[in-house]
């Protein structure tokens, strides 16, 4: 719009440059902590279809159970609640975990170490976080390749230097050049060295758990941490209808320190469910909702996320494919579900079996990323650099799929009706047969008026062949975040806390030796 305006007092090719440094300076902004959505959530089943779904899951918890493997204090709780227990088998009656996850939180405060950072979780929020848990990283310059602490501490600062994330995530990438039992340490402290915002911690070891949070009570203080969450655990169910004692020692750890667990079946249908989309639905509902009900059994009140994942795969080859649109509608109907249980919901986020950051990767990044809008999710996991069936994270991938957070933000802010955008008062200046570039309404409204891609290129043809260099999207991401990295600056943080972490990890790394695998 600000090329159009200037164009009525000078060619337009002598507009495009103020044009890209507003474009150029649209990365820097600060951004908001989180989105408020302004546009409802589409809700495609009725009442008869969801009660059907919610009646097969009462099945399947009560006739079929489901396992908690070695992790006897989960057992107890069961016991204690009154389910019915047959060594690690554990059955439920109908309407018992509905009862239990009642006392959960249907919205809560996660807070960063910069308060104007802290996010809100549950009801008409979004929160926008990266991908996770990819044990390869790729760029266009060296390929794909096993991740590192440099990448990892490179991708966190990618997030902090985009207005369009909200959050820092967790494993972002697997940090394999640092021993198995000690990475932990140095991704929670990379967390809050090089980021302000909101985190989360280890689910690999109960005591890896430990070291997060406590980590997180150095940073935010003791007393505060158990008053208030300030980090979350991303914990995952042995689908089909396994719980096993490493998860629940996590999501049990997590929630005994009032900290947020999310609970998340992963489900590829055909594989670790049925192929049929209502029946992966009830299965994926009736686990989460297993795990949800634990955390309160753990510590009533304590915040959870009802989580999912749903997946499809070829029928052919056995491989998962992601980004398809039967997983898509799905996450419509977890929606429904999640709400109707007043839980906080994480759902889908930027899925893509491609190999490369191309059209395939953005065909299936936003079927699923807009799964993730219109479900209602509050916490999107995935949100940035996920590629290959989330095998690897994508340098460029990354800063696309920021790009495209950022438009989003426009898409759930909704149409705002109000006198000045009906904007009638443009009408009565401009009126009939003339155009609205100069007018008042469009110079008062012109630099909010549209969102504007940093990446996307809307020159003419001869332009972007002459002095772009014919170049596309991927190869523009590729000299973005080489920029962002190197204009990136880490946000202050207390000497005294960054020296207490330090101890903490010197501490724990001496207590026992590396271990790699």
């Amino acid at each position: 719009m600000e090329t159009l305006v200037a164009a009525e007092a000078e060619p337009a090719r002598r507009a495009r440059p103020a044009r890209s440094a507003r474009r150029d300076n649209a990365a820097k902004i600060p951004g908001v902590p989180y989105i408020v959505r302004n546009i409802p959530t589409y809700d495609i089943l009725g009442e008869e279809n969801l009660q059907k779904i919610e009646r097969v899951a009462d099945r399947i918890l009560c006739e079929v159970g489901i396992e908690f493997r070695d992790d006897p204090a989960a057992i107890d709780h069961w016991k204690r609640a009154g389910a019915k227990v047959d060594g690690v088998l554990v059955r439920f009656e109908p309407g018992m975990l509905e009862e239990i996850v009642a006392s959960a939180p249907a919205q809560f405060t996660q807070h960063a170490r910069n308060p104007a950072r802290n996010i809100e979780i549950g009801g008409s929020n979004v929160v926008f976080s990266p991908a996770y848990g990819s044990p390869f990283v790729m760029d266009l310059d060296k390929g794909r390749r096993y991740g590192t602490l440099e990448d990892f501490r490179n991708f966190i600062k990618l997030a902090q230097s985009s207005p369009w994330l909200h959050h820092s995530g967790g494993t972002i990438c697997e940090p394999v050049d640092v021993p198995v039992n000690k990475r932990h340490l140095d991704m929670v402290y990379s967390h809050v060295k090089y980021s302000d915002r909101a985190f989360m911690g280890s689910i690999t070891a109960e005591d890896r758990v430990e070291d997060s949070i406590d980590m997180a009570r150095l940073v935010f203080g003791r007393d505060f941490v158990d008053r208030n969450c300030v980090i979350l655990g991303n914990v995952n169910v042995n689908s089909p209808l396994v719980w096993d004692g490493t998860m629940t020692k996590s999501l049990r750890a997590y929630a005994r320190a009032n900290q947020a667990a999310v609970i998340v079946p992963f489900i590829l249908g055909g594989a670790m469910g049925p192929v049929t989309n209502a029946g992966a639905i009830a299965q994926s509902y009736a686990e989460t909702l297993a795990g949800c009900a634990l955390t309160q059994l753990e510590r009533k009140g304590a915040p959870v996320i009802f989580g999912n994942f749903l997946s499809s795969m070829s029928l052919r080859s056995g491989s998962p494919t992601f980004g398809t649109p039967e997983p898509a509608i799905g996450s419509m109907v977890i929606g429904q579900l999640a709400r109707r249980r007043k839980l906080p919901l994480r759902c889908a986020g930027n899925f893509s079996n491609s190999k490369l950051p191309d059209a395939q990767a953005m065909q299936e990044g936003v079927m699923s990323m807009l799964s993730a809008v219109h479900c209602g999710a509050n916490f999107i996991l995935h949100s940035a650099g996920f590629l290959d069936g989330l095998l690897a994270m994508s340098y460029e991938k990354f800063v696309m799929d920021t790009d495209f957070c950022g438009a989003l933000h426009s898409y759930l802010a909704g149409v705002v009706v109000d006198d000045n955008t009906l904007a009638m008062d443009a009408f009565l200046q401009v009126g009939p047969g003339s155009h609205f570039l100069g007018c008042d309404h469009t110079m008062r409204n012109y630099q909010t008026a549209f969102w504007d891609s940093t990446l996307s290129d809307n020159e003419p043809f001869e332009k972007w062949s002459e002095e772009g260099g014919s170049t596309d999207m991927a190869a523009r991401a590729n000299k973005r975040w080489k920029k962002t990295l190197a204009e990136y600056e880490a946000p202050p943080l207390d000497v005294a806390i960054d020296e207490a972490l330090t101890d903490y990890m010197t501490r724990r790394k001496n207590s026992m030796a590396d271990a790699w695998y």
